[in-house]
């Protein structure tokens, strides 16, 4: 029997033993100058470990066993003078850095006075070898966060011959739809591959929403199917129409359907279990494959620079590596405007943030109407132990405008009836626009090279799924390195049914 006295030692050694071990730097970094916070700084643990700064300079890091011996860390950001912070300053406070001088006397020894077009052309040509295209472990964390909003919906009621489908049913719908959801997804995984073929094993994963929009919609869908079974014959057709233009739906196979409802239901939650990996790797792959030296990317200012204009408007540091600013604008319809950030020695593009100028698709025909609208995106890169540049952290907003003011009709016809086809329908208009945005956040924080037989051999986790939060909870992430969340979603609570 311990007395409690050793009981108390017990418990504070191993107290200090974990502290110790597992510590936790919760931080900010400031401009010293300006007291302004830095986005989007890289702490450093060490040569390719590290993470960043969110878009509020926030950053938390936990130091495990492996870094026992770490006595500081390294703060870097364009601009800025790289600091060495001990642990202990760095643990719950402000890390404060300097902005740094250009010494614009080497910069232009470097430069040997290059053109602007010299250096585009420069950096086009040393892709291949600036770049990590080879086989690679990444550990990195993933967050997307998606906002939808409907800021119109007008249904008139104009006619029904269903009694259960009339005009009280409709307006309950409306009101039972969300005008505005949230929803967020994170995820902690090591991605294996190349830009031509990837595997991903996720490691934790978690999603933020509120599912009590869910389980309204479902009541409702389910008393829909109701009166549809009730009322429609099984052997007859939908004629769905809008304007000018229809289409036809057996209605049998729709009853069978909602008939072996459980049945399916079954079969679908078996082949959910890898949904979300495929979600995740299809979505990282998408982002990966979007990275602006990419062939074909949509985002085409390098690959088709001849459309754009090119300017060197300043020269900055990071590090001790000195780079050109050179910002672009579109010379016709082309669809970005940016800044291309240019290490002066090797001519590696290590950091670019564009946006679009103008809407990249757009289209409007009888009461239809659809914008893709926003692409912004911010991509940083350094260079690993094999001297070729890894992304390092990505950050893309993407948003979509769509607008359908039209009429609508469902029609029940039934070849089998004596006399008129036309059985039952019900005609509504409809005035509806829906906006959605979503952003997605990559944060890489090591890279290492895999070998063929290396990637061959690596695995997946096809069975992980994502734990539900109905509202942000700090103590999910606990011993893990992310990307700080912002504020939206330190807030994001869902209604109390939903929990």
């Amino acid at each position: 029997m311990i007395c409690n006295s050793s009981l108390v030692v017990s418990i504070a050694f191993f107290m200090t033993y974990f502290g110790l071990n597992a510590q936790t730097l919760t931080s900010k970094v400031v401009d010293k100058k300006t007291n302004q916070p830095i986005p989007f700084a890289t702490i450093q643990i060490s040569e390719n470990q590290g993470i960043i700064t969110n878009e509020e300079g926030r950053f938390n890091l936990i130091l495990g066993d492996k870094h026992a011996n770490i006595d500081s860390i390294y703060v870097s950001s364009m601009g800025y003078e790289k600091a060495s912070i001990s642990i202990k300053e760095a643990i719950d406070s402000i890390i404060y850095i300097q902005p740094k001088a250009i010494e614009l006397k080497s910069v232009f020894v470097s430069n040997k006075n290059l053109s602007v077009e010299e250096i585009i052309d420069k950096v086009k040509e040393r892709v291949s070898e600036n770049y990590n295209f080879e086989l690679s472990k990444r550990r990195l964390f993933f967050r997307e966060s998606e906002f939808n909003a409907i800021k119109k919906l007008d249904i008139e009621f104009k006619k029904s011959t269903i009694k259960e489908l009339d005009k009280k049913l409709i307006d309950s719908v409306i009101t039972i739809i969300p005008k505005k959801s949230e929803y967020y997804t994170e995820t902690l995984c090591d991605l294996y591959g190349d830009f031509e073929k990837r595997k991903i094993n996720i490691i934790k994963a978690a999603e933020l929403y509120d599912k009590n929009n869910e389980v309204s919609i479902e009541a409702m869908t389910e008393r829909m199917e109701t009166i549809f079974k009730k009322n429609v014959k099984p052997d007859s057709y939908l004629k769905i129409k809008s304007g000018l233009f229809g289409t036809k739906i057996q209605v049998d196979s729709i009853l069978e359907q909602t008939e072996n409802g459980d049945e399916i239901k079954d079969k679908i939650d078996k082949e959910d279990k890898g949904d979300f990996l495929k979600s995740q790797r299809r979505a990282l792959k998408s982002l990966l494959s979007s990275l602006f030296f990419n062939e074909g990317v949509m985002s085409n200012f390098l690959n088709k620079s001849g459309r754009y204009d090119f300017k060197l408007v300043d020269y900055t540091y990071i590090d001790d590596q000195s780079i050109y600013i050179i910002n672009f604008s579109p010379k016709r319809n082309e669809d970005f405007k940016g800044t291309l950030y240019v290490n002066t020695e090797d001519f590696a593009v290590i950091r670019v943030d564009y946006e679009n100028v103008r809407n990249i698709k757009n289209f409007k025909l009888l009461g239809i109407h659809y914008q893709d609208n926003l692409y912004r995106a911010k991509m940083l890169f350094t260079k690993g132990g094999n001297q070729k540049y890894d992304l390092k952290f990505l950050e893309m907003y993407r948003g979509e405008f769509f607008g359908f003011d039209r009429p609508l009709k469902v029609i029940e016809k039934n070849k089998h009836v004596k006399g008129k086809r036309k059985q039952n329908e019900l005609s509504l208009g409809i005035d509806a626009i829906n906006i959605n945005k979503r952003k997605y956040e990559i944060v890489v924080f090591d890279s290492k090279q895999l070998t063929e037989s290396e990637y061959n051999s690596s695995t997946e986790n096809k069975s992980i799924k994502p734990q539900y939060l109905s509202k942000y909870d700090p103590q999910f992430w606990k011993g893990y390195n992310i990307i700080e969340p912002n504020t939206a979603i330190k807030k994001f609570t869902a209604t109390p049914e939903a929990e």
